[in-house]
C-alpha cells in the first residue's frame, strides 16, 4: 500500500512539474516573440488598407510611436480628411484626438477609428504578454500552439489561438474570440524582411472576420526604427504636436 501511495506521489508530482514547465515555456515563447516583433520604444509607418467586397478600398497612412509596455500614440497622415488626428493609449485607456473639436474624446477597444476589420486594439496593440496570460501550450513539428487567455475584461479578445513559427519565433496566425467562443476575426502575418538594427519581422498583416463576409484589411509595416521618447509625448496635451517628431 505504501508502495502504491508512493508511485501516486511520485507520478502527481512528475505531473505537476511537466504541466509547469510546459507552461513557463510557453510564456518564455511569447515574452520572446514580443521581443523580436519590435523594440521597447521605437516609431514606424504603417498603411492599412480596408477592401470590400466590391473590391473598392480605401487607403490610411499613419505615423506611430511607442514607448515601454504601456504607451502608444497613432498620427494620421493621409487621407487629406483624416490628417492631423491622431489617436493615444495609456494601457487599457484610448483617445482620439480631431483637430479644432475641443478635448479629445474616449474611444474602446472594439470600436475602429479606421472602420474596416481592424479595431483600435489592432491598430494601438501592446504586447501579446502585456494583455494575456498562456494558459496552454504545444509543440508540433514546425510550430508552437500558443492558447492566451486575456487578464482582463478590457481586453478587446477573451481568447487567441496564436500558430508560432519555431524557427523564428515569430507569429504567423491568431485567430481572436470571444468569451462565448465565437471567432471574431483571423490575423495573418507574412512577408518577413529585415527592418535594420537586427530586427527581422513580418512586414504585412492581414484580417478577415465570419462577422463581415467579403471584407478584408491589410496592415503594412514600414520604417520600423528604435526611438528614444518622452513620456510627455504619451498624453492627451501632445496629441496636438505628434508631427513635430517625424
Amino acid at each position: 500500500m505504501k508502495n502504491k501511495l508512493s508511485a501516486c506521489v511520485i507520478a502527481a508530482i512528475l505531473m505537476f512539474v511537466h504541466t509547469t514547465a510546459l507552461a513557463l515555456d510557453g510564456d518564455a515563447i511569447l515574452e520572446e516573440l514580443d521581443r523580436r516583433m519590435q523594440p521597447e520604444s521605437y516609431e514606424m509607418y504603417r498603411k492599412l488598407i480596408n477592401v470590400e467586397p466590391d473590391g473598392r478600398s480605401r487607403e490610411f497612412v499613419l505615423y506611430t510611436l511607442k514607448k515601454g509596455q504601456d504607451k502608444m500614440v497613432a498620427l494620421f497622415l493621409s487621407p487629406a480628411s483624416e490628417k492631423g488626428r491622431a489617436t493615444l493609449r495609456l494601457g487599457d485607456n484610448m483617445w482620439l484626438y480631431i483637430p479644432n473639436v475641443g478635448r479629445p474624446i474616449r474611444i474602446t477597444s472594439l470600436q475602429s477609428v479606421v472602420g474596416g476589420v481592424f479595431n483600435n486594439s489592432d491598430i494601438l496593440r501592446l504586447d501579446f504578454s502585456v494583455e494575456y496570460d498562456v494558459r496552454g501550450a504545444t509543440e508540433q513539428e514546425d510550430t508552437y500552439l500558443l492558447d492566451l487567455q486575456a487578464k482582463t475584461s478590457a481586453v478587446a479578445y477573451d481568447h487567441l489561438h496564436m500558430v508560432v513559427d519555431k524557427a523564428t519565433l515569430l507569429p504567423i496566425t491568431i485567430d481572436c474570440y470571444a468569451a462565448s467562443g465565437m471567432l471574431i476575426k483571423t490575423l495573418r502575418y507574412s512577408a518577413i524582411k529585415e527592418f535594420g538594427d537586427g530586427m527581422v519581422r513580418p512586414s504585412v498583416l492581414e484580417t478577415d472576420s465570419p462577422l463581415y463576409q467579403g471584407y478584408k484589411s491589410v496592415m503594412l509595416f514600414a520604417g520600423l526604427e528604435k526611438k528614444e521618447l518622452a513620456d510627455e509625448v504619451f498624453t492627451l496635451d501632445y496629441l496636438s504636436r505628434i508631427d513635430e517628431l517625424r
